[in-house]
Protein backbone atom coordinates (compact mmCIF):
# COMPACT_ATOMS: atom_id res chain seq x y z
CA UNK A 1 0.00 0.00 0.00
CA UNK A 2 1.31 3.58 -0.93
CA UNK A 3 1.24 5.91 1.39
CA UNK A 4 -0.93 9.34 0.12
CA UNK A 5 1.80 11.95 -0.67
CA UNK A 6 1.13 15.66 0.84
CA UNK A 7 0.11 17.56 -2.55
CA UNK A 8 2.54 20.20 -3.88
CA UNK A 9 2.43 23.79 -2.77
CA UNK A 10 0.06 22.71 0.30
CA UNK A 11 1.21 24.33 3.84
CA UNK A 12 0.46 21.64 5.44
CA UNK A 13 3.49 19.06 5.29
CA UNK A 14 2.73 16.41 8.30
CA UNK A 15 -0.54 15.47 10.58
CA UNK A 16 -0.56 13.17 13.45
CA UNK A 17 -2.80 12.10 16.29
CA UNK A 18 -2.57 10.72 19.61
CA UNK A 19 -5.15 9.01 22.22
CA UNK A 20 -3.97 7.30 25.10
CA UNK A 21 -5.81 5.78 28.65
CA UNK A 22 -5.52 8.26 31.37
CA UNK A 23 -5.48 5.37 33.54
CA UNK A 24 -2.06 3.88 31.65
CA UNK A 25 -0.30 6.98 32.96
CA UNK A 26 -1.67 7.19 36.31
CA UNK A 27 -0.13 3.34 36.25
CA UNK A 28 3.43 4.01 34.95
CA UNK A 29 3.51 7.66 37.17
CA UNK A 30 2.64 5.25 40.71
CA UNK A 31 4.63 2.12 39.41
CA UNK A 32 7.90 4.48 38.15
CA UNK A 33 7.13 8.01 39.58
CA UNK A 34 10.27 11.13 39.09
CA UNK A 35 12.12 7.77 36.79
CA UNK A 36 8.63 8.46 34.66
CA UNK A 37 8.45 11.40 34.49
CA UNK A 38 11.85 12.66 34.17
CA UNK A 39 11.84 10.51 30.81
CA UNK A 40 9.16 11.78 29.49
CA UNK A 41 7.91 15.36 30.63
CA UNK A 42 10.12 18.64 31.00
CA UNK A 43 10.76 20.16 34.10
CA UNK A 44 8.22 22.60 32.97
CA UNK A 45 5.34 20.21 32.24
CA UNK A 46 6.04 18.37 35.36
CA UNK A 47 5.19 21.51 37.42
CA UNK A 48 2.35 22.55 35.53
CA UNK A 49 0.29 18.91 35.27
CA UNK A 50 1.66 18.17 39.52
CA UNK A 51 -0.61 21.46 40.31
CA UNK A 52 -3.41 20.14 39.30
CA UNK A 53 -5.55 18.50 41.94
CA UNK A 54 -5.38 14.82 39.31
CA UNK A 55 -2.24 15.58 37.02
CA UNK A 56 -2.75 12.33 35.27
CA UNK A 57 -4.97 13.78 32.40
CA UNK A 58 -2.77 16.66 31.94
CA UNK A 59 0.34 14.29 31.84
CA UNK A 60 -1.59 11.89 29.35
CA UNK A 61 -2.84 14.84 26.86
CA UNK A 62 0.89 15.56 26.89
CA UNK A 63 2.12 12.71 26.29
CA UNK A 64 -0.53 11.88 23.41
CA UNK A 65 0.74 15.34 22.36
CA UNK A 66 4.71 14.13 21.71
CA UNK A 67 2.98 10.51 19.94
CA UNK A 68 1.14 12.93 17.77
CA UNK A 69 4.73 15.22 16.81
CA UNK A 70 6.60 12.49 16.53
CA UNK A 71 3.79 11.13 13.98
CA UNK A 72 3.49 14.83 12.20
CA UNK A 73 7.62 14.33 11.42
CA UNK A 74 7.32 11.12 10.27
CA UNK A 75 10.09 9.66 12.35
CA UNK A 76 8.56 8.37 15.10
CA UNK A 77 10.48 8.02 18.43
CA UNK A 78 14.39 7.21 18.11
CA UNK A 79 17.51 8.55 17.62
CA UNK A 80 15.85 11.86 15.55
CA UNK A 81 13.20 12.66 17.58
CA UNK A 82 13.23 11.78 21.59
CA UNK A 83 10.23 11.99 24.08
CA UNK A 84 12.36 15.60 25.45
CA UNK A 85 12.22 17.53 22.21
CA UNK A 86 9.34 18.98 22.32
CA UNK A 87 7.29 20.39 25.58
CA UNK A 88 3.51 21.52 25.72
CA UNK A 89 3.56 25.09 27.31
CA UNK A 90 0.60 27.12 27.35
CA UNK A 91 0.31 30.49 25.45
CA UNK A 92 -1.04 34.03 27.13
CA UNK A 93 -4.63 32.86 26.71
CA UNK A 94 -3.76 29.30 28.09
CA UNK A 95 -3.68 27.63 24.47
CA UNK A 96 -1.71 24.81 24.22
CA UNK A 97 1.68 25.46 21.67
CA UNK A 98 4.46 23.23 21.52
CA UNK A 99 8.13 24.44 21.88
CA UNK A 100 10.93 21.96 20.55
CA UNK A 101 14.85 22.02 21.23
CA UNK A 102 17.64 22.74 19.07
CA UNK A 103 17.68 19.26 17.65
CA UNK A 104 14.00 19.25 16.76
CA UNK A 105 13.81 22.76 15.20
CA UNK A 106 16.21 21.39 12.89
CA UNK A 107 14.61 18.24 11.90
CA UNK A 108 11.33 20.58 11.57
CA UNK A 109 13.66 22.93 9.38
CA UNK A 110 14.16 20.00 7.50
CA UNK A 111 10.58 18.95 6.77
CA UNK A 112 10.28 22.32 5.47
CA UNK A 113 8.07 23.61 8.27
CA UNK A 114 7.98 26.64 10.57
CA UNK A 115 5.36 25.71 12.54
CA UNK A 116 3.38 23.54 14.64
CA UNK A 117 -0.17 23.73 15.77
CA UNK A 118 -1.37 21.45 18.21
CA UNK A 119 -4.71 20.78 20.31
CA UNK A 120 -5.41 18.84 23.40
CA UNK A 121 -8.93 17.27 24.89
CA UNK A 122 -9.03 15.09 27.28
CA UNK A 123 -11.66 13.17 29.72
CA UNK A 124 -11.81 11.47 33.07
CA UNK A 125 -10.50 8.12 31.01
CA UNK A 126 -9.03 9.23 27.73
CA UNK A 127 -6.87 12.00 26.24
CA UNK A 128 -6.04 12.91 23.01
CA UNK A 129 -3.66 15.03 20.59
CA UNK A 130 -3.50 16.06 17.02
CA UNK A 131 -0.24 18.03 16.09
CA UNK A 132 -0.32 19.90 12.03
CA UNK A 133 2.79 20.69 10.96
CA UNK A 134 3.16 24.08 8.34
CA UNK A 135 5.10 26.17 6.07
CA UNK A 136 3.47 29.39 6.56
Amino acid sequence: MKLPEIPHGTNVLGVGIDQIEVSRIRDSLEKHGDHFLNKIFSSEEQSYCMEKADPAPFLAARFAAKEATAKALGTGFGPHFGWLDSEVSNGRAGEPILLFNQKAQSLIQSKEANKALISLTHLEGIASAIVILIRE
